[in-house]
């Protein structure tokens, strides 16, 4: 499953990005929903499990083969491989909802860890203007993982009439 450096990036469609991901069945969930919209899943070390681990196996179904998924050993080796023109932060420290955004085939949107989310480094470096939000309640502290990549995936990928 490791795609990294082996020159098989897409630049016609949507990235997401799994940044240290620590749930086995949330990284299987999204692995199938990226089988269903034909997007790439790279996922950025270190994953907090094996990918042949069996809650992971089980949350995919049989989707696993019919997904594009690469992982890297850092944040900085997928940069160099996939080289994005923007990237977009899933976060609840946004300066923006993400339907106020225009995805581009091309777009990496990339999601933290469970338990801490995205670095403050990595929101720094990208900028409040990159950095986005799903609306909550303001009693509410985060979305499952796997919902709000759903929630965001969906809308870059309606707003390309789910052509791509």
């Amino acid at each position: 499953m490791d795609l990294a450096g082996i020159g098989l990036v897409n630049k016609d469609m949507f990235h997401i990005v799994l940044y240290q991901p620590q749930i086995p069945p949330n990284t299987g969930n999204i692995i199938r929903l990226m089988a269903n919209n034909g997007f790439s899943l790279h996922l950025i070390e270190p994953l907090g499990f094996n990918l042949e681990e069996k809650q992971l196996r089980r949350a995919g179904l049989d989707y696993h083969n019919l997904a594009s998924v690469s992982r890297y050993s850092n944040y900085e080796n997928f940069l160099k491989t996939v080289q994005p023109d923007r990237v977009f932060a899933i976060t609840t420290k946004g300066s923006r909802l993400y339907d106020q955004v225009k995805y581009i085939p091309g777009d990496v949107l990339l999601f933290g860890s469970e338990t801490s989310g995205i670095p403050s480094e990595l929101r720094q470096n990208l900028g409040s203007e990159n950095c986005i939000k799903i609306p909550m309640r303001p009693t509410s502290r985060s979305l499952n993982l796997s919902n709000a990549v759903a929630i965001v995936s969906y809308e870059a990928w309606r707003q390309q009439n789910f052509t791509i």
